[in-house]
């Protein structure tokens, strides 16, 4: 009796969730795999190591980064394609405080401001890091976000309020057109060169069974603030009164209307809170890689589209969520296939798991 019903409600499921079954057949052929190399040698503990500290940095960028995304969809019902350039204009502007701090005296300012462009400078020279240049680092990071807000402001003020009341079509193109506008500003002012910004931070190893992972000063620098900032958003949602008041106009902007939220100041602040992280996620996005490029942004923007998507739209614990399932995605796919598909294997999970649940991981949580 117990064998009957066992195999009446696993059929029911295989009709049921066709998805989910496959999906499950999949990650228990994937592990097999894992185990198997493990046993054969052909993979170490070491490697698996690496590659889920890699996709936990990884995570907590576009998590970071896809906080603000997420925000800006669920009070502005919007999808901001400028994102991805916010995060690049923040990165910038922050690392040219970081050569302009750590390099005054040593370097032209002009080539310190355009952040070494055409390899007038480069920020190994200069001795860039966390540890070596703390200061100028820290002054960085603080640019980076304020800038990025002033920007995302603006944009708002002169672009985006004077069409908010449009339908949503209008401002996605709008956005687009603002995102290319900045993207080859950047290129212009900066160059389209790609260059390093750092200097080799030093690495504490931790032993794993049969070799080493390496976790270096920016690593833990970028684990720390990303992980500040998410708590600081969390509780800014769930304890103040503009948290609740964002909330509420997620809910039903109409009916924050109608008692009295200020959904003005509610729009300023989402713009202020998204933007400062977004700069902030770019500045620490370049400090852990360590290459700066005019379009970082861009290519970071699908993986936090993707997270934004996966994690459920207008969660902000989706956009965590789904950034880390994204990075550690990307990073760990390396095992199974060439490191060129990586990227494409996180859309595709991201895919197969918004077929078995297709509102996202965090469905029906707005905002918070």
């Amino acid at each position: 009796m117990g064998i009957a019903e066992t195999y009446s409600r696993g059929r029911e499921f295989a009709i049921e969730r066709p998805f989910a079954l496959v999906l499950g057949v999949i990650a228990a052929v994937l592990l097999g795999d894992l185990l198997l190399g493990l046993a054969t040698g052909q993979t170490q503990f070491a490697d698996i190591g690496t590659l889920v500290w890699d996709g936990l940095m990884r995570g907590l960028v576009i998590g970071l980064a896809g906080i603000g995304l997420s925000m800006t969809y669920s009070i502005l019902n919007f999808a901001n394609f400028a994102h991805g350039d916010y995060i690049t204009a923040g990165a910038f502007s922050g690392w040219a405080t970081t050569y302009l701090i750590a390099g005054l005296g040593r370097a032209d300012i002009g080539a310190l401001l355009l952040v070494g462009a055409g390899g007038s400078v480069y920020g190994g020279t200069i001795g860039i890091g966390m540890l070596s240049t703390p200061l100028a680092v820290v002054a960085g990071i603080v640019v980076a976000g304020a800038f990025a807000i002033a920007l995302s402001l603006g944009v708002d003020r002169f672009i985006f309020k004077p069409v908010r009341n449009e339908d949503g079509i209008t401002l996605l193109i709008t956005s687009i057109g603002v995102a290319f506008a900045l993207r080859y500003l950047m290129q212009f002012v900066f160059g389209s060169d790609v260059r390093g910004t750092t200097a080799q931070p030093p690495s504490i190893g931790l032993y794993l069974i049969d070799g080493t992972v390496f976790i270096d000063a920016h690593d833990i620098t970028l684990l720390v603030i990303a992980s500040g900032l998410m708590i600081g958003v969390h509780l800014l949602l769930q304890r103040t009164k503009l948290g609740k008041a964002m909330r509420a106009m997620a809910d039903n902007q109409d009916l924050a209307l109608i008692t009295g939220i200020p959904t003005e100041r509610v729009v300023r602040s989402t713009w202020i809170i998204g933007g400062g992280l977004t700069g902030i996620a770019g500045y620490m996005f370049i400090l852990w890689k360590g290459t700066l490029g005019f379009n970082d942004g861009w290519l970071l923007l699908l993986l936090i589209f993707a997270a934004v998507i996966l994690g459920g739209i207008g969660s902000i614990y989706g956009a965590i969520t789904g950034g880390l399932v994204i990075g550690l995605t990307a990073s760990m796919a390396v095992l199974w296939i060439p490191s060129a598909f990586a990227r494409a294997a996180a859309f595709v999970v991201m895919i197969v798991i918004l077929l078995v649940k297709p509102s996202g991981l965090f469905s029906g949580r707005s905002t918070a």
